[in-house]
This record gives structure tokens, sequence and C-alpha cells, in this order.
């Protein structure tokens, strides 16, 4: 059953159009991913899709009630984020709507809160559309995904994985296309040339005709004519060329080479270095005291529960508190969501040029890796939305004169392509970063070590966030494998007991000791 039907819609801001949607339907029990870069109109839609925002033109119909998730969360100073997105999640979803609208539902929540989410929308009755930058999520919660782009929405069956599979064809179709109409191209153009410079040639008198056969037969009226047709052909092959159907070549990442300061003194050195480090906040215990160092290089993921103490962990590196030792050659660069390190009124530019050293085509190629292409570089900041100017501050953070970057979140409020170009960075940067991050492709694609917080202890795992969520896996599975034998030891410990109320013996005595130790070992594991 249709939900909702959207026919011949559009959206417009400030005499743009931001898109225009023929027809599109929402069915019963549809799990659709919305996703497009920042500015595609993802958030206008779906508060179009809610009723909070009517279209320029067009028509809306609703057959169901819709409740409505919306990006900015209602402030609240005694709660957290993480609070605030549950109760704005729980109150949403506590109604008895057949369709739920949900605009990056995943912010300011943990790994723990996003697979509940996760598990709570699989098992929802009715259908859900959501905006998500967390590619796992939309994994996990879609079987179909809508791309808003050049003011369009296109619908692809499947999760977010499939999508980008169907899109990768969808590439290599295109470069096909492009390399054939090159191709094409070279030809029609080469042919031009031949036909032009035969027509230059016809206007002199070939060697095989004599003077005098010249004069009697009247070369140059000849030769005129043969010029006059050969010029036709090369308007006929301009003519060709002008029709040939333009394919344009896809945008590729330019390379990067940065130059870091210090960058060989620490080379393969030990940079940062904690020991004893406790986490104690108001008297209340973060985690257990702890030593730690960190190498030049390494990609530092810094993952666990909100409140276990990461942005506390961060901040006791950031102000060298006396249990750390920080080389003298490291220069530490921070990024926060507070975004204060940028002036409102200058462009875009002038902000990353005044902490840089780097040269400008650099600076120009990190921005275009991030979304700023030519004269975008010149827009003034209080003109870009918040994800841009995320996107501004991370670009400021990376051509920085730092050489080890700690950044705070940095996904929140990026669209996915800016996510995926904020990987790359990550990877080709030669400095180091510790970073706290909730998103797990994100973390899957960019880290080399883990700091795992939870239930007061950080755990460190010295290989990639794959191998450690193997490694909790294994250690899931033989938590469960001590339960059932200590299930099972119980049982005969009961067993026993009731044949000692009955008939003791030396023998079921010495049994009940053995599954005592039994058991204790087994709690203890």
């Amino acid at each position: 059953m249709a939900l909702i039907r959207l026919q011949d819609v559009r959206c417009e801001v400030r005499d743009r159009t931001l898109f225009h949607i023929d027809q599109i339907t929402i069915q019963d029990k549809d799990r659709i991913g919305l996703v497009g870069a920042n500015g595609a109109g993802k958030t206008t839609l779906l508060r179009v899709l809610a009723g909070f925002e009517e279209p320029t033109t067009g028509f809306v119909e609703r057959r169901t009630e819709v409740s409505y998730i919306p990006q900015l969360k209602p402030y609240n100073e005694e709660k957290s984020g993480g609070e605030i997105s549950l109760a704005t999640i729980d109150d949403a979803m506590s109604q008895s709507a057949g369709l739920l609208v949900a605009d990056e539902p995943t912010t300011h929540l943990d790994l723990e809160n996003v697979e509940r989410l996760e598990e709570r929308l699989k098992m929802c009755r009715g259908a859900c559309i959501v905006v998500s930058h967390d590619r796992k999520f939309l994994d996990e919660v879609c079987s179909q995904i809508w791309e808003m782009e050049d003011g369009q929405v296109h619908i692809y069956k499947g999760d977010y994985s499939t999508y980008q599979q169907q899109k990768e064809l969808e590439i290599k179709h295109h470069e096909k296309r492009y390399e054939k109409y090159v191709q094409k191209r070279k030809q029609l153009e080469d042919a031009m040339i031949q036909k032009e410079r035969k027509a230059e040639r016809a206007t002199y008198k070939p060697k095989s005709v004599s003077s005098s056969e010249a004069r009697i037969t009247g070369a140059k009226p000849y030769f005129a004519k043969k010029q006059k047709k050969l010029h036709s052909g090369v308007s006929s092959i301009q003519t060709r060329l002008d029709q040939l159907e333009k394919v344009e070549k896809k945008k590729e990442d330019p390379p990067i080479k940065m130059e870091l300061i210090n960058e060989n003194q620490l080379k393969n050195r030990t940079i940062i270095k904690g020991e004893k480090l406790a986490g104690v906040i108001e008297g209340k215990k973060l985690w257990n005291p702890i030593d730690f160092s960190i190498k030049a290089g390494e990609k530092v993921a810094i993952i666990g529960p909100n409140g276990a103490g990461k942005t506390t962990f961060l901040k006791k590196i950031m102000s060298e508190s006396e249990e750390i030792r920080i080389s003298p050659s490291v220069s530490i660069g921070y990024f926060s969501q507070m975004l204060e390190v940028l002036n409102e009124e200058e462009d875009i530019l002038t902000n990353v040029r005044k902490t840089s050293s780097q040269d400008e085509s650099l600076i120009r190629i990190i921005l275009a890796r991030l979304g700023f292409f030519r004269g975008e570089v010149f827009k003034p900041i209080h003109v870009l939305s918040g994800g841009e100017r995320v996107k501004v501050a991370i670009g400021k953070l990376l051509v920085s004169d730092a050489n080890v970057l700690i950044l705070d979140e940095p996904t929140n409020f990026l669209d996915i392509d800016a996510v995926e170009s904020l990987e790359s960075l990550f990877k080709d940067y030669p400095g180091t970063i510790l970073y706290v991050s909730h998103d797990r492709r994100f973390l899957e694609n960019t880290a080399t070590r883990i700091f795992s917080f939870k239930n007061d202890h950080i755990t460190i795992f010295d290989e990639d966030y794959r191998k450690f969520i193997e490694s909790q896996s294994v250690s899931t599975t033989q938590h469960s494998r001590y339960e059932e034998e200590l299930l099972r030891v119980e049982m005969e410990i009961t067993n026993v007991l009731s044949q000692l109320s009955i008939e003791p013996t030396e023998e079921l005595d010495q049994l009940f000791q053995d599954l005592l130790r039994e058991k204790k070992n087994l709690e203890n594991k």
C-alpha cells in the first residue's frame, strides 16, 4: 500500500531549483536510505514528506501519520548530545505513525546505541526513510537507496553496499562511453585534417599534368572544383563533430604530497607516551591507570560508549598532563565541532591559508578533495552550511603546520561523499592522527590501532578495526561457551546435592568438591 505519493513536486530556494520529482511513492514496510551531497535538498525533502514544509509546486498525498526526527535536536543544557538524541528518537518512535522520517538520527549516539537503533528500525511496523552518513547503518537498515543528484531522485534497490556496486558499474560504463567518444572524435578530427590538406594541395597543378595539358584542359577550374568538394567534406565532418554527443571525463582525485614540520626527525619514533595515566573527573573514575605509547604516522581510533572518557583522554594529551610525555618535535592541531577556528567574514581560502605554510596549489587540491572547486574557495564562511563549515575546518587542520592531528568526531554533519574523501585524506596524510569516531565503515577504512574504552578500562589493540571486531566476536563466543559450561556445572551440582541429601558417600562428596572448583574456574574466566 502506498503511504506517501509525490507528484510533479518542485522545491526552489532563492530562484534556484533544489530538486524536481516527477512521481515517487513510499510503500508500507519500505526501508529507504536518502543520500546525496550537502546542499542537495535531503532535509528539505524529508520536511516535505513530514508536512513541515510545502513544495514550491506539485502535489503530496499522505495516507498515514508521519513521525519526524529532525537533524537539529532540541537543546537541553542538563542533557548530553547522546541523551537528547535518544529522547528525540524515543518520542518519534512511540507515536503510532505509519511512516518514520529520520534526519541523521545517529548523531551523538555511541556504537552501542546505534546498533540498538538499527534493531528498532528493523522491527518498525511501518515504513521509514532515513538520512545518514553512516554507511554501515544504511547497510543494516535499508532495502533501497534514494540518491539526490543534479536536482533529481534516483532509486536503487538494495542496501548501501549494493548501491555502491551499482554506482561503480555506472562509472565503468561511463568510462567506456568516454573512451568511445574520445576515439570517435579523434577519428573525425584526423579525417577533417586530411581533407583540409587535400583541399590545400588542390590549388596546385599535379606533377603528372604537363604545362601544355594544363593549358589545354584548363587545370585551374578542375582543381578549384575539386577543392570546393573537399571543403564541403570538411564542413560535413565538422557538422558530425558538432553533433557528436559529448561525454565528460569523470573527475579524479588529484594526488597530494605534503611535507610536515620535523617529519624526518619523528619518523618511526615514539612521540607520545603515557605512564599510569588515570581517568578521574570530579571523583568519578572513567578508566583505570594505563601505560601507552603512540608512534609517528599511526592512525589511532578512540572508540567506546558516551561518557567513557574518550574526550577527556584526548584533552589530557593536549594539555600534557604530568603522566604524559610528548616529543618536543611534535606540534598538535585540534578539531572540535565548535568550529571556533573559522572567521565567518573571511573566505574559505583565506581561513585555511592563515595557519598553513603549504603551497596554495596543495591547499586548493585538499579543498577540492573536500568538495570546494575553483572559485568556490572564495565563498565567505557565513554563507556556508553546517556541513560545509565542518569540511573547511578539517581542511584547515590537514594543511596546518601541525604534525599530530586530534579530531573529536570529525564525520558528524558530513555527507557520505565528504566522509569518503576524508578517508582518503587520512590515508594520504603522512603525520599522526588520533580521532574519536562511531562510524564503523570509517574506522574500518582508516584506523591502524584501536584504543577501546569500556567498563572503566582501556583496551589497546595494535591492529586495524576489522581484526579488532573479529577478536571481540571470538571473545563473545568464548564467553557464551563459558556460560553454557557454567550452567551445566551448576545443574550437576544441584543433582549431586540432591543425591548427597538422600545417601551421602565419599565419592559423591569428592565429586561435589570437584564441581565447586570447576564452577569457580569458569566464573573467573
